[in-house]
């Protein structure tokens, strides 16, 4: 995946301390939008916060001045161990052969935003990509996975279908679950763990923001538990 388009953007994971973002990076709430049975079915941004170089957001869940640090993980002294794998994602996903289409799925990464379910499920769908309908919502859900759990390749091409997004940051907020998720990483943004090494550069990351994940620094739907 290509590095972010603003060359001075990262984030950098402080050690039991907060994530600090660096190059400017826009921050909003993006509300999960669901229909009358649950079903997610897009983002909505709700507030949007101004603009500033560089901020540092909580990482233990534990702050009075969300989505920002506040000092507080220093009190109840938050183990922020990073336990996630450093090998590719390929190399840890799964893969689901369709006609025209293969999907690849990292399950240890889900952030449970429940894209993957509408319309029989994408697992199901990626087996029927030869119906027009079926590809584009195949499309659909795992470009909106905001993880990247999942990740659609075209088979012709072989290369990944991803949606185009400009390096910003969102703070998912569960409508379904009344609960708020993670920070959706979009647009090719470097995380710099907090011994200095880089992540693979995504497309889509989802960051832990509740302090509870068993796969830090990457959110494992912890938050809806």
């Amino acid at each position: 995946m290509k590095k972010s388009e603003r060359p001075n953007a990262k984030i950098e994971i402080t050690k039991d301390g907060p994530y600090l973002v660096s190059g400017g990076l826009p921050l909003s709430e993006q509300w999960i939008v669901t229909n009358a049975e649950g079903e997610s079915l897009d983002y909505r941004e709700g507030k949007k916060y101004p603009a500033q170089p560089q901020y540092a957001l909580c990482r233990c869940g534990e702050s009075a001045n969300k989505p920002f640090c506040d000092g507080t993980h220093k009190k109840v002294q938050f183990d922020g161990t990073e336990t996630a794998s450093r090998e590719p994602y390929l190399e840890q996903a799964e893969t689901i052969e369709g006609p025209t289409m293969r999907l690849t799925d990292q399950e240890n990464l889900c952030a449970f935003a429940r894209f993957c379910d509408p319309k029989g499920r994408i697992w199901n769908l990626v087996t029927q990509t030869d119906n027009p309908e079926a590809r584009k919502l195949v499309e659909y859900e795992a470009g909106h996975c905001p993880a990247g759990r999942l990740v659609a390749w075209d088979r012709e091409t072989g290369k990944p279908i991803e949606p185009k997004f400009e390096p910003s940051l969102g703070l998912i907020e569960d409508t379904e679950k009344k609960v708020s998720g993670p920070i959706y990483v979009r647009g090719g943004i470097p995380v710099v763990s907090a011994d200095g090494k880089t992540y693979e550069i995504r497309n889509r990351m989802a960051l832990c923001r509740c302090g509870r994940s068993d796969n830090k620094p990457f959110c494992n739907g912890s938050h809806a538990a």
